[in-house]
């Protein structure tokens, strides 16, 4: 999930994108850009990308003892038939 430091910064950035003219503003957009961001964020169950490169060894490491069962499979297959 998102840290706080990159919801802050993304928050901050959107306030800084608001026009001059609505400066008086821009701290409680600033607060509301976080709390939205906090919230939408949080319903869409993100992970970090540490866990998803961890996810995505123990797939490779499962595919390819699968497709090594597979062959095994196969060769005993064969076996039986001759």
């Amino acid at each position: 999930m998102f840290d706080a430091k990159s919801i802050d910064d993304i928050a901050s950035r959107l306030s800084d994108a608001i026009p001059p003219g609505l400066n008086t503003f821009k701290e409680d957009m600033e607060k509301n850009f976080r709390a939205i961001l906090q919230s939408v964020l949080g319903k869409m169950e993100l992970v970090t990308r540490e866990e998803f490169e961890v996810q995505k060894g123990v797939l490779a490491k499962t595919r390819s003892r699968l497709e090594a069962l597979e062959k095994r499979v196969d060769a005993m297959e064969s076996a039986d038939n001759k």
